[in-house]
């Protein structure tokens, strides 16, 4: 396997950087693998020359109950042409061999459970990625297993989902474990397109930082430049995933494949990067 190990861990450098110019991030999702792990190599590739600042990299799983019809056709096609979780560490590796942008990966618990939670650390790190969010994993069930918990600072930064309906006295307790940035889930249910955004995004938002100094990144359903300017304005950065992988599924595995997401995603990179705190 061809890996390096950072220094120092890209998101926190990126956000350093962000925050000194007072920009937030553009953050952008995709599921490995699909429609191949090549395609998605070149697709990552292709985001950070549009103007993505951060990679999030599903590990696709045959039961995504957290995501809506989009992603889990995603995931099916990715398994469909052979993606697994080594295929996925190889990706990263692949993706390092031309890029430093930091890799935050997107996964259920089973298959990294299965491939032995200690061994992902290890190789994902190895390989290149920078943090870990594990979207069925509650961090107080994470504080119960041994075998699910690591020391603070020590492998792959802990993301934290924030929900809407997460109650006040949870909040602290996501927030003191939260490394790298906190995922604040801007609606209620599966992952998604949405025509427009929450109108207490900016409410939800002040909430988290009084409790902690982790950047705060939102998402869930923003799919155009206008939505993508105004969450920038209220947030550490914006995340944009179903769009992405929506067009991904409508082109399929074309040779241009690589060039047309990254013309989707450079406008709303562009209205990201146009937003100064």
């Amino acid at each position: 396997m061809n890996s390096q190990n950072p220094p120092t861990n890209r998101l926190d450098d990126l956000f350093a950087r962000l925050q000194a110019v007072g920009r937030p991030a553009m953050i952008a999702y995709i599921t490995g693998g699909d429609p191949t792990l090549a395609a998605s190599a070149k697709i990552a590739i292709s985001l950070e020359k549009a103007g993505v600042d951060i990679l999030e990299l599903g590990i696709p799983f045959s039961d995504p109950l957290a995501d809506g019809a989009t992603i889990q056709d995603a995931s099916g096609r990715a398994l469909a042409a052979g993606a697994s979780v080594h295929g996925i560490i190889e990706l990263i590796c692949e993706i390092r061999k031309s890029s430093q942008i930091p890799i935050v990966l997107f996964a259920y618990l089973n298959p990294v459970y299965v491939y032995g939670f200690d061994q992902f650390q290890a190789d994902a790190v190895a390989a290149g990625a920078d943090g870990l969010l594990l979207l069925d994993l509650p961090p107080q069930e994470a504080a119960r297993n041994a075998e699910l918990t690591k020391e603070k600072g020590t492998g792959l930064k802990s993301i934290r989902l924030i929900a809407p309906t997460t109650p006040p006295e949870r909040l602290k307790e996501i927030t003191d474990t939260a490394e790298g940035f906190i995922y604040y889930v801007s609606r209620e249910g599966v992952t998604g397109e949405q025509a427009s955004l929450s109108t207490d995004i900016a409410e939800r938002v002040a909430s988290i930082r009084a409790l902690t100094k982790v950047p705060v990144a939102v998402g869930f359903g923003i799919s155009n430049p206008e939505q993508a300017a105004t969450v920038a304005s209220l947030a550490d950065g914006v995340v944009v995933g179903s769009a992405i992988v929506r067009k991904i599924g409508e082109y399929g595995d074309i040779p241009e494949l690589a060039d047309k997401i990254a013309d989707f995603v450079r406008p709303i990179a562009d209205a990201v990067h146009g937003v100064k705190g």
